[in-house]
């Protein structure tokens, strides 16, 4: 989600049918439960073992009476393993061949006991199971992990990754770093899944709401604790930021759209803001091209102790060393200019810092253990925005806390219970407002609005006709290295 001026690996879940863990991989869990039964229903003296010995030679003999091979049989420290057909090895009660049976005159088969063989989930087509079902242990994969870059000192990333003071403080905020991951992998699985779902000819609501449905899924929405970050985000062409459609809205998605998908995840308030742009005519691909190298050249330069402004500089640059020729014109690709990345806090997208993506403005340097999203807008137009359309976006004003509010109407107080008890802090949209059947409220929104309670958002565009791009990262400035927990296997 982006900020407004105010003055590429990580492992992914593959899709895939559920299937039954790999045999190999089972083999070895039994063979490994076979030798604890093994240890554990070993015979303590030797004259236990030689009468188990006595009672398999005879066993033996009586079976090859009857007319029956005798059974192949291994004998480690005098407890007897059978192996059937399908190498599985078994024990009966008494330490000898699996399920007891003896053998009888005719050929009877030996009975063995069925094994109930545990199963790795793995992901659905359409996805369907929570990330943290995937991953009952509770560790997520982590984001791509790089040392830190000091120009004027080469030593400071090294000695980072190998200083047991940082490696002590880094596995410290442990807990805080799987939600992160976890929230991410969520944002994973989802734009995977809707990088394929997405097509012309779809409306945006079917677009955003089947995104929703699968990010609430993938993160196992609850309340407060888990859940979206902000409502998705997907401006079309000359608008950059901050449009989803409300109730009604029945614009369609074309062949020549560019479309920026933003969204967010959250767990335990820990939120991951990560975006890319869609587009299917490959004119648009240059365009494309420009934002996600410059989004990158500022992930790359980003660090502890690093002044914001120079990230500015460097995605500039990157980004205006490209240009773009549509319908038989060329136009440079320009960052715009009053929009920023920005520091993220528990519940707090938009946390104080900004990340600017043009030369100049805050000097501030980035901090160990801080969060940031690096975003980057290109455009063809005039490389500024405004606000324009019809407002989806609203956030209580987070410096507001619990702190009571004295509001005179009563629909509005009604309003600010329903979103402190549902958003809090976070983000929201009309649209969401209709899922917990709230009806006729926009008046009480608006009042909401113009008290300061709430503050709206709305669509911020450059000139007509132009058309933008827009890619997104968090990163994490752990104290050891740093790491962009959202990057995946598409950008």
């Amino acid at each position: 989600m982006s900020a407004v001026s105010a003055e590429e690996e990580t492992p992914e879940m593959k899709v895939a049918p559920e299937e039954e863990v790999p045999a190999a991989v089972a083999d070895e869990v039994v063979e490994a439960g076979e030798e604890a039964e093994v240890a554990a229903d070993a015979p303590q003296d030797g004259a236990a073992k030689k009468k188990k010995k006595r009672k398999k030679k005879k066993k033996n003999a009586n079976a090859a009476a009857n007319g029956e091979a005798a059974a192949t049989e291994e004998v480690e420290d005098g407890n007897a393993v059978e192996e059937g057909n399908d190498g599985e090895k078994e024990e009966n009660d008494d330490g000898e061949a699996a399920g007891g049976a003896t053998a009888a005159a005719g050929g009877e088969g030996k009975k063995k006991k069925k094994r109930n063989r545990k199963k790795t989930k793995v992901q659905t087509n359409p996805p369907t199971i929570a990330v943290n079902k995937l991953f009952a242990a509770g560790k997520f994969p982590h984001g791509q992990e790089v040392e830190y870059n000091n120009p004027k000192d080469d030593r400071t990333g090294k000695d980072r990754i190998s200083s047991e003071e940082k490696k002590n403080l880094d596995t410290s905020y442990e807990d805080m770093w799987q939600d992160f991951r976890q929230a991410s992998e969520a944002h994973r699985q989802t734009r995977q899944f809707m990088q394929e779902y997405i097509k012309p000819g779809l409306t945006m609501i079917e677009i955003v709401e089947k995104l929703e449905e699968t990010s609430r899924m993938m993160i196992a929405e609850n309340k407060l604790e888990a859940g979206l970050a902000f409502p998705t985000g997907c401006s079309l062409n000359n608008c950059a930021a901050h449009y989803t459609p409300n109730a009604g809205d029945k614009t369609v998605l074309t062949y020549d759209d560019v479309c920026k998908i933003d969204f967010g995840t959250h767990v335990n308030g820990r939120i991951v803001d990560c975006a890319f742009t869609v587009a299917f005519n490959p004119k648009y691909d240059v365009l494309l091209e420009a934002v996600k190298d410059a989004t990158n050249s500022g992930i790359k330069h980003a660090g502890i102790d690093v002044p914001l402004n120079e990230i500015g500089e460097i995605v500039q640059e990157t980004m205006e060393s490209y240009e773009i020729e549509l319908d038989g014109k060329t136009y440079p690709i320009r960052p715009i200019a009053n929009l920023n990345g920005h520091s993220i806090d528990q519940y707090q997208i938009h946390a104080g810092k900004t990340v600017p993506i043009v030369k100049g403005g805050d000097t501030t340097r980035m901090e160990e253990g801080e969060v940031f999203a690096i975003e980057t807008f290109g455009s063809t137009g005039k490389g500024y925005v405004d606000e324009e359309g019809e407002t989806s976006h609203y956030m209580k004003n987070f410096h507001l806390g619990n702190s009571r509010v004295n509001l005179r109407m009563p629909k509005a107080k009604k309003l600010l219970h329903v979103i402190n008890q549902n958003f809090g802090t976070l983000a929201f949209c009309r649209r969401w407002l209709d899922r917990l059947d709230q009806s006729k409220y926009l008046m009480a929104l608006k009042n909401l609005c113009d008290t300061g309670v709430v503050d709206p958002y709305p669509p911020l565009c450059d000139i007509k006709g132009c058309y933008t791009a827009q890619y997104e990262h968090t990163i994490i400035l752990r104290p050891t290295c740093k790491e962009i927990v959202s990057r995946g296997a598409d950008y």
